[in-house]
């Protein structure tokens, strides 16, 4: 039954690569028949048999017609054969540097009776898939390079397709064990026997020159004469891939069909459990991405061992899933990055690529741009992120001419004190932006201590007190939150050592690469932080900094929620609520108790980043 279901898989691909092939067959005739036209009046004139002035006319009209058309299409095919086709960004894995991984898909592939992969390289993503980069665009087929690899009986890599390159999920190799990454890998590998057919080959590589011509022509540029003919090249190419999509996704889906069905009898029962680890491993390492590197990326570091992070954030939410009973037992079956010969190195290139893709960073460390280790982090990151937060909460606050609260307690230096932000956002009448306009407020504006009462925006940008984020919070809440805002964007908006220059991400300023760096990030990790969030980060930033410099407390590192707060080694829980019910309602009660049961003294002067 499994091989009637490959069978059908496989012939449903080839059907649908012939169909493929059957446009752009018919492309070309729609091409030729000019020319086919013309040589048939220039043959009638030449014997005699068409002539007149309706036949010459039509010869002086149609020759001129077919000499652009096949100048015109001998562009276009030019320029589908040789365009680049985009390549995701992946870190090389040799055999050198991974023998017993290689061993191991070569095995895979042998079981299945399937070619095995060209190469294999990881991605900083928790996916697997077989990429074709047989492009003349990309210089020799990888193939040709490391052939051995497939073996001493596959011969001949010029008379057939070359095999794909095998992209894995750098997270599955350090969370997975050896038989789960086995099994997962199974019908991406399976994948390579629909990929050595002829047809199968030709329809993907049509396919994937059009969208490579459909870039090409959708790039700037500033000559007219370049802008038409590439507007032209493109709307050509887009005809030609509306054409072929239908065609195209179900060629796609036959060839997975017969990859899963032909995978079916290898490792059927252990699959199982590793499709969980899959959905585990997703999990965890969004987790990790978003609230543990993205904090550190954006202090212009970027921490250098994901990797092995995520392995001590899945282990963590093993213990909170109830899916993932028993993980206990797995961890001590050998774990699948044991089969890299230096597994440190490939997750420092691995942690820097997925900086790359998901931030911007550049592609090397700088003096702004630094790794971080995970024993450095909660004081490189952690500390040194609360305290600049702190730091632009008190310059925003200056800015808008708020002083401390006058008082026996109140620092006589004019230091930066937590009870100064306290006693500014407490609002004892709990005005909110909704409804009525605050007491004391003038020309109807929001009611803040200072001479300076309107946030600055840029001329043409929303207000950002019109953010609905901000209905419900009390007015020196909104008034600073949009202060806050409008200060980041500012910071963002100035040019950063740490972002790559055009200049240095050209790609013809390295040969090997086989993708554009200036539309980094390729995957950003969240959106802008709303105005609401900046001013809960930024005061809970000065909480902690607070509570580091008056009780005794540390920074520190939760796998799953990223930056936490340790007092007495124990991480605080509890802090986020008392937060909001200060922003929302202008209550500073439940902080200031909190704050006193843990013995932070607000009024104590804090040191800032």
């Amino acid at each position: 039954m499994t091989g009637m279901g490959v069978e059908a898989g496989a012939q449903a691909a080839r059907a649908r690569a012939l169909a493929v092939l059957r446009i752009r067959s018919r492309a070309l005739a729609v091409a030729l028949l000019p020319a086919a036209v013309a040589v048939i009046l220039l043959a009638g004139a030449a014997g005699d048999r068409l002539e007149g002035p309706v036949w010459d006319t039509a010869r002086w009209v149609l020759t001129p017609f077919a000499v652009l058309v096949l100048l015109a299409a001998a562009g276009i095919a030019l320029v589908v054969a040789r365009a680049r086709p985009a390549m995701s960004p992946t870190v090389p894995v040799t055999e050198e540097a991974a023998p017993d991984l290689y061993r191991m898909v070569r095995d895979l592939a042998d079981r299945l009776d399937v070619p095995a992969p060209s190469a294999i390289a990881l991605t900083p993503d928790c996916d697997s898939w077989l990429e074709d980069r047989t492009h003349p665009a990309h210089g020799p087929p990888p193939a040709e390079e490391h052939h051995d690899i497939a073996g001493a009986g596959r011969q001949a890599h010029r008379r057939h397709p070359v095999a794909p390159v095998l992209v894995i999920g750098s997270p599955f190799l350090w969370w997975m064990r050896v038989g789960e990454l086995r099994a997962v890998l199974a019908p991406v590998i399976a994948g390579t026997g629909p990929s050595a057919h002829p047809d199968i080959a030709a329809a993907r590589r049509f396919v994937r020159g059009l969208d490579a011509a459909v870039a090409v022509a959708s790039a700037p540029r500033r000559e007219p004469v370049s802008r038409a003919v590439l507007a032209g090249m493109g709307w050509v190419a887009r005809l030609l891939l509306r054409s072929c999509r239908v065609h195209a996704a179900e060629l796609e889906r036959g060839v997975a069909a017969a990859a899963a069905e032909r995978a079916q009898a290898v490792d059927y029962g252990l699959r199982i459990v590793a499709q969980e680890q899959v959905g585990l491993a997703y999990a965890g390492w969004d987790r990790l991405l978003t609230r543990v590197a993205l904090p550190a990326w954006r202090m212009g570091r970027w921490p250098s061992r994901l990797d092995a992070g995520v392995v001590a954030a899945l282990t963590e939410l093993s213990r909170r899933d109830r899916l993932a009973e028993g993980f206990a037992s797995r961890l001590g079956e050998r774990p699948a990055c044991d089969l890299l010969e230096e597994p440190g190195t490939v997750d420092e290139a691995a942690s820097l690529l997925a900086a790359r893709l998901f931030h911007g960073g550049p592609a090397g460390s700088g003096p702004d741009w630094s790794p971080v280790d995970w024993s450095e982090y909660p004081d490189e990151v952690v500390d040194r992120k609360w305290r600049l937060d702190a730091a632009r909460l008190h310059r925003v606050l200056d800015t808008m001419g708020v002083r401390p609260a006058p008082g026996p307690t109140a620092p006589a230096t004019g230091a930066p004190t937590l009870s100064r932000v306290l006693d500014h956002l407490a609002d004892p009448g709990t005005a909110r932006t909704t409804g009525s306009t605050p007491a004391g407020s003038p020309a109807g504006g929001p009611a803040v201590s200072g001479p300076d009462t309107a946030p600055a925006r840029t001329p043409g940008a929303p207000d950002p007190l019109d953010d609905e984020d901000l209905s419900g919070t009390t007015a020196p809440s909104a008034t600073l939150a949009a202060r806050l805002s409008a200060e980041l964007a500012r910071e963002e908006a100035a040019p950063s050592p740490a972002a790559p220059s055009p200049a240095s991400t050209s790609p013809a300023s390295d040969d090997a690469a086989l993708w554009d760096d200036r539309a980094l990030p390729l995957f950003p990790l969240q959106p802008p932080r709303t105005a609401r969030e900046l001013l809960a980060d930024h005061l809970t930033a000065m909480v902690c900094c607070a509570a580091m410099d008056t009780a005794g407390a540390a920074p520190g590192l939760d796998w799953l929620d990223g930056p936490t707060l340790l007092i007495d080694g124990e991480r605080t829980a509890d802090l986020a609520p008392k937060v909001l019910t200060l922003i929302e309602d202008g209550d500073a009660t439940p902080l200031r108790v909190w704050l006193s049961q843990l013995g932070i003294r607000p009024e104590k002067p804090v040191r800032l980043g």
